[in-house]
């Protein structure tokens, strides 16, 4: 943060998504960043420009990955990443996008989760709920993580969940938390 403003760079699917409070007092989600999945237009065509494939499985509708042009690997989900070298020749890039923010006094929190196993299964407005119903904003992360863990087994039965983080940075009187699964 710098005075009042927040800058927020992203790249891949990890997601930023602030809690502000509306007119009525309600929490709204407000989604800060871009989830970068091979899906999107411009980024399926840059994967294929440079001869990657975008593809669905079958037993995975709905879900885009990038594979090399000849083998059944890698199958990221992402169009962007810091990683993953193998595919960097194929279309997945490491440009990240900067967004920014003037925080005001409606702005109660951010939460900052990882890639679909988090975000596949919990929306921004479900979010938003779990972090501001947890009495000890302390463990609002731990949260965010369990509840993602949960759903995604119910959600996704069969299909290995990857690493769960979060963090939650409040703007007034309450610690900021982090947690991993």
């Amino acid at each position: 943060m710098v005075g009042d403003n927040i800058f927020i760079s992203n790249v891949g699917d990890s997601r930023a998504v602030l809690a502000t409070a509306s007119d009525d007092g309600t929490l709204v989600p407000v989604q800060l960043t871009m989830d970068f999945k091979p899906n999107l237009p411009q980024e399926a065509e840059r994967i294929m420009h440079c001869n990657g494939r975008v593809f669905c499985l079958d037993d995975e509708p709905g879900v885009h990955k990038v594979w090399l042009p000849a083998e059944e690997k890698p199958r990221l989900a992402m169009s962007r990443a810091l990683g993953d070298f193998c595919v960097k020749d194929f279309g997945v890039i490491s440009v990240h996008e900067v967004t920014q923010r003037s925080i005001t006094s409606k702005d109660q929190f951010i939460i900052l989760a990882t890639d679909g196993y988090v975000w596949d299964v919990i929306s921004n407005q479900e979010a938003v709920q779990i972090v501001s119903s947890t009495p000890d904003k302390r463990k609002a992360a731990k949260r965010i993580v369990e509840c993602a863990a949960r759903a995604w087994k119910r959600k996704r039965r069969g299909i290995a969940a990857d690493d769960i983080s979060a963090i939650c940075l409040f703007f007034h009187p309450y610690a900021s938390t982090v947690s991993k699964f």
